[in-house]
């Protein structure tokens, strides 16, 4: 099942703002994350390290949580495990994102629903890295 069609796609990609908060990101090279959010830069996003370590990572500043990013964050793409990942999208409502993006494996229905009753667009089970190339 496809979660996030090819439209949601690709306004989230090219409408949604520039401004990529990546959650799970590291400077753990040989994790997706990392390789992904180099791609969302070369694409010309800002990306935004969210991870407990608060790590700087390709050259911008990590944060605990979303909480504590002090701008406010366009899209919010989740790297963390499906079972972490429901809160992190609430959080990402709460901050006022305009979407939400599960990577590839990170499913959650129930927070499907809910983050597209608030309004938001949402992808899940894809990877922008990914989906950039075919815009």
């Amino acid at each position: 099942m496809s979660y996030g069609d090819d439209a949601t796609v690709r306004k989230v990609l090219t409408d949604s703002g520039d401004t990529w908060a990546v959650v799970g990101l590291s400077n753990n090279t040989a994790r997706a994350a990392y390789g992904v959010a180099r791609v969302l830069q070369r694409a010309g996003k800002r990306i935004v390290p969210v991870h407990p370590k608060a790590e700087t990572v390709l050259g911008e500043p990590g944060y605990a949580s979303l909480a504590e990013i002090p701008f406010p964050v366009d899209v919010v793409d989740v790297f963390v495990n499906s079972e972490l990942a429901g809160p992190v999208a609430d959080q990402a409502v709460a901050k006022g994102a305009k979407a939400v993006w599960f990577q590839l494996g990170v499913v959650d229905e129930d927070a499907f629903a809910r983050t597209r009753a608030a309004g938001l667009d949402m992808v899940m089970d894809r990877c922008p890295a990914i989906e950039l190339p075919k815009l």
